[in-house]
């Protein structure tokens, strides 16, 4: 009696030290690391650079383009590879919570059988008159490994920076996702200009043909001139054919990106069609705010918060493990016939059934041959690779803004000294024109004077597409557009729906959207960037 108590006592008394002594956690804490980041732009001083304005967060709006502002919404919407990545998210919500279900007992089951046994005759030390042996057994068991090194909370801690690592590679993703719809929607307009410039020239140098053809017959001039001038005439028009393959496989390329097949999206794409015209001034902020807005610095930094974790879930193998464990339930056997096998079960449930274990339970990794140790080794050096990854994470983005920000500024330069030649070219034919009318000059120098024209213009819509996909590129390394999916789904409404069709989803899942009772746009909700895990 005495012995039992001790042991009771013995088993509580080693609980309590151990839940004393269980708030402690083994392993390194995370410290942001530092990373080198210059204080001002290069290009500070610049009247069209504003350092003390935020970074616009829906800077397409900036180009006053209707279509421009649709298809951003159409690709947030159906773009499939961003659809796969907000999976990711929810994917990483249910890890969490998996993490969070291991600091509770491992195992809790309710356990129950039958079990029926003949017993042979000839077996040694056999005294059983009867060979058939029926056992009914049921009960509930349990085992909890505490997590007294804090092993458990490093994997809490390891999954929830993987959660918001994983949202912040979402907002990597629309980042990326509105910079690409944008640039391909930059070259779709430059195509459509360029092939209209091309059918211009093919007029002007039409009309020159004709010129040429009427002094040819009338005896002015050798036929030479008039084959120059047909030379040139195919010649553009073939490069036509060029262009409009090169339009359609940028059309095809938007199409992809909204999920769509080809052609899908000509209705977005018909109506205006010049090349977007870029504001004179940018908003940058300033160089530090980089490591707030840039999603992947954001996924950097959390990823290398999760495998510091990570570091303390491995040192927790070198110690010993403290675990309780216990099992009741009740168990009734009988030998005999039918009626015996009856009273049996009748009597499952009486005191003298039941049966009971418990107590605490101590493993210790005495021989493991290096594998714990060399695996703690693993873990920190992933760790620190990553803390080398943050820091030339936070370089790239650096160089990247600094690159398309000057990018951004020389080619406006450019563009106004392209403006001034395209005007001497226009200029230039038409005197070349006059003078051959005139006999002055061969048909040589207005095929020049042409074929310069056609090259001028179109380096300036090159130079000009150039500002806006430097823009566009400036504000990709800026951190722009993520916070599009604010008080959004990071995954449609039909593919919530067919989830859930299949696998209870709990509050993992947003609820299902109301059916509006009518079609009035609703206000814009006020959400946090960052929400709060669902589990």
């Amino acid at each position: 009696m005495y012995r039992g108590r001790w042991a009771i006592a013995g088993a509580v008394s080693l609980l309590c030290m151990v839940l004393a002594l269980s708030g402690c956690a083994i392993g390194p804490d995370f410290v942001k690391p530092e990373a080198k980041i210059q204080e001002n732009w290069s290009e500070k001083g610049d009247s069209r650079v504003a350092t003390q304005t935020a970074v616009d967060s829906q800077w397409w709006k900036v180009f006053n383009d209707p279509a421009f502002d649709q298809l951003i919404k159409l690709a947030y919407q159906q773009n499939l590879p961003l659809q796969i990545t907000g999976l990711r998210i929810l994917e990483a919500r249910a890890r969490v919570g998996i993490a969070i279900g291991r600091q509770f007992p491992q195992q809790q089951e309710v356990f129950g059988g039958v079990t029926k046994e003949g017993i042979s005759e000839n077996a040694p030390n056999s005294s059983f008159r009867d060979r058939n042996l029926l056992d009914y057994q049921v009960g509930f068991d349990a085992v909890w490994e505490l997590d007294f090194w804090g092993k458990f909370r490093r994997d809490v801690q390891a999954a929830h920076a993987n959660l918001i690592a994983t949202e912040a590679d979402y907002d990597d993703a629309l980042v990326s996702l509105t910079a690409e719809v944008a640039r391909t929607y930059t070259v779709i307009r430059t195509f459509d200009v360029l092939i209209d410039l091309t059918r211009e020239n093919a007029k002007l140098q039409e009309e020159g043909l004709r010129i040429a053809e009427s002094r040819f017959h009338g005896g002015v001039n050798t036929e030479l001139d008039v084959a120059q001038a047909r030379t040139l005439l195919e010649s553009t028009r073939a490069s036509i054919p060029k262009l409009q393959s090169g339009l359609r496989q940028a059309q095809n390329a938007m199409s992809t990106l909204l999920g769509q097949p080809p052609g899908a999206i000509q209705a977005v794409l018909d109506g205006h069609k010049g090349i977007p015209a870029a504001p004179a001034e940018v908003a940058v902020s300033i160089p530090a705010e980089l490591l707030r807005r840039r999603p992947d610095i954001r996924s950097a930094e959390l990823s290398a918060a999760a495998q510091c974790a990570r570091i303390g879930i491995a040192k927790a193998d070198l110690y010993p493990r403290f675990s309780l464990f216990g099992e009741i339930g009740f168990q009734s056997s009988s030998q005999g016939g039918v009626q015996s096998n009856h009273a049996s079960f009748d009597n499952i449930f009486d005191a003298a059934s039941l049966f009971y274990s418990f107590g605490p339970q101590v493993q210790f990794p005495l021989f493991n041959y290096g594998r714990i140790e060399n695996n703690i080794r693993v873990q920190d050096a992933r760790f620190q690779q990553l803390i080398v990854n943050y820091k030339n994470t936070v370089l790239r983005a650096a160089q990247e803004s600094e690159d398309a920000l000057i990018g951004f500024l020389k080619a406006q330069e450019a563009t106004a000294f392209t403006q001034n030649s395209v005007q001497a070219a226009h200029r230039s034919v038409d005197i070349a024109l006059v003078q051959y009318r005139e006999g002055v000059v061969d048909y040589l120098r207005v095929l020049d004077t042409q074929r310069a024209l056609l090259q001028e213009e179109i380096r300036l819509a090159e130079t000009r597409s150039s500002v806006v996909t430097n823009l566009i590129a400036l504000y990709k390394a800026l951190g722009g557009g993520w916070e599009l999916r604010q008080g959004q789904s990071v995954i449609s409404e039909s593919m919530q729906a067919e989830m859930r069709k299949r696998t209870d989803w709990g509050s993992l899942l947003p609820p299902p959207s109301p059916k509006p009772e009518n079609l009035n746009p609703l206000p814009a909700r006020d959400v946090p960037v960052l929400k709060k895990p669902y589990w």
